[in-house]
């Protein structure tokens, strides 16, 4: 094809078009054709990529504001209870968690690129809104958490970050594509409570400067719109699948994965949210340290962990299959769970930060090997339909195609509503009991049962296993 000559030379045969229009449209996009790709389209694609790594980035800072900043809210004069910072903290999740089903079909209705630029911009309405609400102790609970729900934003921004990079990579390279991806929207949770202790603290004079943690996001907001406005594309060939979507729902390994999403990606961004408070909770503000430095500063440490451990969960499913790795996450998740609930009665700090550790790179690891799972499951689906039609080429093999990709987009939606479960088994836990001892069993026992789930369809050995995955 021949690239319209008012825009950008063409950059091989077969490259794509992109119009000159305002919209920034590219048609004839094929990932797949070598000839397109070596010519240019990587060089498109890697520009993307890391506009949307900034803007998913971000959305995960802005998903995970409330987890560090709910610790502080005593500190600045609101007299809220325990149960209802546990709010705070997790309707964040609940939000995003859902607002990721009808983020993953906004790319093809308004384009990768226009839709990256409102969803960054939308998340100066969560950034906002919580520098007004937390500048006057005064702001009923209400409020509060209807900001803190805005917050959900960015919570929808992985799905529809995920959706859009998947078009603009071939296959042999979209694995590493979305894993990047994903691990570099994940550290936003990290750099979230790593810099807001800081600038909420910093030059206070006694007095905390917490509206800081809302506003310190905004010019980055600001600039990652404007570069996803300049430098990203809309691809003409990005189609919506909502017949695959409705189809995957009857798939009964949809609802499975995403149980095993739940244990591995929930546990991540649950504990993520809730690090912060459960340090505070356990071993008061202070440990040694005063608030706002190293002692809250360490709950960053969890989130780096466990988005560090993803890429790597992944690839040892590469080499083991993922049902393997997904069982051995299972394992040291319930063994660590068990051993934090053991040894909390012996009052060690360290202890406790190392054993949650531990439980970050478990759960990312399983986060990684889990998502691994999820197209060869649906690719052994389709061979065997394949095989009950004789070999033919069928309609059922290429709507099970179809039903895997869909399914990336609800497991990831499914999962994420684990970051509201967690901090709420926390809540009834220690409302019921005054301590925390109560939900860590049930967390040994979820993962338990996941566990034997996860061996019990996909690795027993019977005539209906799913070998291979």
């Amino acid at each position: 094809m021949n690239v319209d000559a008012t825009t950008e030379p063409a950059y091989a045969t077969g490259a794509p078009t992109r119009t000159p229009a305002r919209g920034r449209w590219i048609h004839g996009w094929d990932a797949e054709d070598v000839q397109q790709w070596e010519g240019g389209g990587r060089t498109i694609a890697q520009r993307n990529l890391r506009w949307s790594i900034a803007c998913e980035f971000l959305g995960f800072v802005v998903w995970q504001l409330w987890s560090i900043v709910v610790v502080y809210l005593p500190a600045a004069g609101f007299h809220f209870s325990s149960s209802e910072l546990f709010w705070l903290i997790s309707v964040p999740s609940l939000v995003g968690a859902t607002l990721r089903i009808p983020y993953t079909f906004m790319v093809a209705r308004f384009g990768g690129r226009n839709w990256t630029v409102v969803s960054a911009l939308l998340l100066l309405a969560p950034t906002t809104g919580l520098a007004v609400c937390v500048a006057n102790p005064g702001t009923p609970f209400g409020a509060m958490l209807a900001v803190a729900a805005l917050a959900g934003l960015g919570g929808g921004n992985f799905a529809s970050s995920m959706a859009n990079i998947t078009y603009f990579f071939p296959a042999r390279e979209k694995g590493w594509a979305l894993g990047l991806n994903a691990a570099g929207g994940n550290l936003g949770a990290a750099v979230a409570q790593l810099m807001v202790p800081v600038a909420v603290t910093a030059f206070a004079a006694g007095a905390l400067k917490l509206p800081l943690a809302g506003l310190l996001w905004v010019p980055l907001i600001l600039v990652a719109a404007w570069g996803a406005w300049k430098c990203m594309d809309n691809l003409s060939s990005a189609k919506s699948d909502i017949a695959g979507s409705l189809a995957c729902l009857r798939e009964p390994h949809l609802w499975i994965l995403a149980l095993l999403y739940v244990g591995t990606f929930g546990s991540f961004i649950g504990f993520s949210a809730v690090f912060p408070k459960l340090i505070v909770d356990t071993f008061g503000p202070h440990v040694g340290f005063s608030l706002g430095t190293a002692t809250i500063s360490l709950a960053f440490l969890g989130a780096l962990v466990g988005s560090l451990a993803r890429p790597w969960g992944g690839r040892l499913a590469d080499r083991w299959g993922g049902a393997r790795v997904t069982v051995a996450c299972f394992a040291v998740l319930a063994l660590t769970a068990l051993t934090q609930m053991l040894t909390l009665p012996l009052g060690s700090f360290p202890l406790f930060i190392g054993l949650f550790l531990v439980l970050f790179a478990a759960a990312g690891a399983g986060n990684g090997s889990t998502y691994r799972m999820i197209p060869v499951v649906f690719a052994i689906r389709a061979r065997s339909q394949d095989a009950r039609t004789q070999g033919a080429v069928s309609q059922g093999a290429v709507s099970a195609a179809r039903r895997a990709s869909a399914a990336l987009g609800l497991i990831s939606a499914l999962g994420a509503y684990g970051g509201f479960l967690v901090p709420q088994v926390l809540n009834a836990s220690r409302l019921a009991s005054g301590s925390y001892a109560g939900a860590f069993i049930g967390f040994v026992a979820a993962y338990l049962l996941l566990m034997g789930l996860t061996w019990f369809v996909y690795l027993r050995r019977s005539p209906t296993s799913l070998a291979g995955v």
